[in-house]
């Protein structure tokens, strides 16, 4: 890890005097020129983790930084999260907007990390998921496009959006699109880290990268009534315990195998009493898939299903279905811009490739809404240090990251809006 000094706020005060920034080699002195900075932004960041909508101090100190950078950031109308445009002079009216998205919210769960600095300091919250790494990467972005504005190197308009709620649903990008933080961009990117990537490298995929991630809960009714005559009533623990074991199933054989559809139960409740049947039950779990038809499909395939399961027992039912997000489907020219901007920038240092393949997830990410507005993609930035021992997973208490790859992800921002990546 690195070790910036000094660490905190303080060190927020001292970069904006630098040389401009442009392509070439003065863009990665530019950004290098910010690196402690930002690794300090992080850290503080990662010690007070803030959840979905409620992250007022993190907003406050983002404006502020741009702010003091010229710039003038838009707050979303919830009070968290914000919206910030780059505009060179002499940008026609309508000139498209090339849109780079960071997800700003933590997760509830403890830090685990017991030798670090900068752990967090709030029970049961942690930026466990790389969240603060990806504001941080964001940010230097926009000072460093900032001074090429000032500089006349920036040929483009930027937007740079600051979404909260990444992790709760529905997710916080309903949010930015509500609040108009779409309109005019005509391409966008975003990156996540990933722990198996060792930092340097980006992963990348066309197509589809993440897997679309529904909730349901399923209610089910009847009079109750005594154990000793269940044909007299409705046998609720029979029926939905049914519902359980041949749901899953009866989805798979309905859809397109292709579309890797899964339904996983995680709660099932009813009765409470071992001689009484019981008046209600439910269950309540997810639906992943891996393709945007089938996610299209699956509620209406479900909600046929479970009536005729239910109607054999004789049971009410509800199905309450809750629309997550669907996959994050990557543009083929837009991986092909983080492609050659990322060689560009790092091959010849790195001594070897810096771009891999990457797998398709089935963690779900709400990026893939902004995909509905614009055509863009999501890069898996390489956070694993050269001498990490094992994987420290995503949404673990104990995850880190190797923080050069903050400095990593400013440079390749930056490159795209400075020299590859188009409309």
């Amino acid at each position: 890890m690195n070790d910036p000094q000094p660490a905190g706020r303080a060190a927020l005060a001292t970069a904006d005097n630098r040389a401009p920034a442009g392509p070439g080699p003065d863009l990665r002195a530019r950004v290098r020129a910010y690196e402690a900075e930002l690794i300090a932004f992080r850290r503080d960041l990662h010690r007070h983790p803030e959840l979905g909508r409620q992250e007022f101090r993190t907003t406050r100190l983002l404006r502020e930084r741009l702010v003091r950078a010229g710039l003038e950031p838009r707050v979303l109308p919830g009070g968290t999260g914000m919206v910030v445009d780059i505009v060179p002079a002499g940008t026609p009216t309508g000139t498209p907007f090339l849109g780079f998205r960071a997800d700003i919210d933590a997760l509830p769960i403890d830090d685990a990390k017991t030798d670090t600095p900068y752990r967090s300091t709030l029970p049961g919250r942690a930026h466990a998921c790389g969240h603060d790494v990806h504001t941080s990467v964001v940010l230097g972005t926009g000072l460093v496009l900032a001074d090429a504005a000032r500089s006349g190197t920036l040929r483009q308009p930027v937007r740079l959006i600051f979404q909260p709620a990444e992790e709760v649903m529905p997710g916080g990008a309903l949010d930015v699109i509500k609040a108009a933080g779409m309109a005019g961009v005509g391409r966008i990117f975003a990156v996540h880290c990933d722990p198996k990537v060792q930092v340097g490298r980006v992963g990348l995929r066309v197509g589809a990268i993440t897997s679309a991630c529904d909730r349901l809960l399923l209610g089910l009714d009847g009079p109750g009534g005594h154990t000793a005559r269940p044909h007299l009533t409705t046998d609720l623990v029979t029926a939905v315990a049914r519902m359980a074991a041949e749901l899953p199933a009866a989805l798979a054989r309905r859809m397109d195998p292709r579309w890797g559809v899964s339904l996983v139960f995680g709660r099932i409740a009813a009765g409470s009493a071992p001689n009484v049947i019981p008046q209600h039950a439910e269950l309540e779990g997810t639906v992943r898939c891996l393709d945007l038809a089938g996610w299209r499909e699956a509620p209406e395939v479900l909600d046929e299903l479970v009536g005729r399961i239910a109607e054999t027992h004789r049971a009410k039912w509800a199905l309450d279905y809750h629309r997550g997000v669907p996959p994050v489907v990557n543009e083929q020219e837009s991986i092909a811009q983080l492609e050659a901007a990322m060689t560009a920038r790092f091959a010849d240092a790195a001594g070897g490739p810096v771009v891999e393949d990457t797998e398709q997830s089935l963690g779900g990410e709400d990026f893939s809404w902004y995909l509905e507005h614009a055509p863009g993609a999501l890069a898996r930035l390489g956070v694993r240090g050269p001498q990490e021992k094992g994987v420290r997973d995503l949404h673990q208490g104990d995850f880190d990251v190797d923080e050069r790859a903050i400095a990593v992800g400013v440079e390749l921002f930056s490159s795209l809006a400075l020299e590859h990546g188009r409309i």
